[in-house]
């Protein structure tokens, strides 16, 4: 349900589970920790969801169970966080719930027009994972994080793009394509200047 692609120094890793509007089982999330923490031989990684969807967030019937207080999420979001490439988030489509915390730990977030963006853990009863919040605000100020984490509201790339929670909004038709144009300097320069520029970016 994870694929991974290695073309040279660029990875990318989809999230293939449309059916099921690519929800997060615990043996993805382990997958895509796994992959984020090997990253370091990389210098590109782009996560992007099959079909319409990024992601749904947690597979329903694995939270009720216990993975929604998985360390898990932690342990992915901070792989991303840490990992020295340039981190993009594809988002062919709606991202919802958990698959947040992947999203804000990337350097870029990358939308298609259609993508809507919503964290209902209050209507569900649950804590977001506990850096989300922190992300989140870091990007879009405390009172819109408040709107989406707290009123639940459904947020629409546009909106989502004047917040700063999404970087650009590009069309569906050469929607990789524009997001390979991103790639072309990191993956010319050395390792070096890479590791070196992010760390000064912070």
């Amino acid at each position: 349900m994870i694929d991974l692609q290695k073309d040279g120094d660029l990875w990318t890793v989809t999230l293939r589970r449309a059916d099921k509007a690519n929800s997060l089982t615990k043996a993805m999330l382990v997958q895509l920790a796994e992959i984020a923490e090997s990253a370091v031989t990389a210098k590109v990684l782009v996560i992007i969801g099959e079909g319409r969807v990024f992601s749904a967030g947690a597979d329903l019937d694995e939270a009720r169970a216990g993975l929604a207080l998985d360390p898990i999420w932690e342990r992915l979001s901070a792989a991303i966080a840490a990992a020295p490439c340039l981190t993009i988030a594809a988002l062919n489509g709606t991202l919802a719930g958990g698959a947040f915390g992947m999203v804000l730990a990337c350097d870029l977030r990358i939308a298609v027009p259609s993508a809507k963006f919503f964290y209902p853990v209050m209507k569900l009863g649950f804590l977001p994972q506990p850096s989300d919040p922190e992300r989140m605000r870091a990007l879009i100020g405390p009172a819109r994080t408040k709107l989406i984490l707290m009123a639940g509201q459904k947020v629409n790339a546009q909106d989502a793009l004047e917040f700063g929670l999404v970087d650009r909004v590009l069309e569906v038709d050469g929607f990789m394509d524009e997001i390979a144009a991103l790639t072309v300097d990191v993956l010319a320069a050395t390792p070096e200047n890479l590791s070196g520029i992010k760390a000064m970016c912070g």
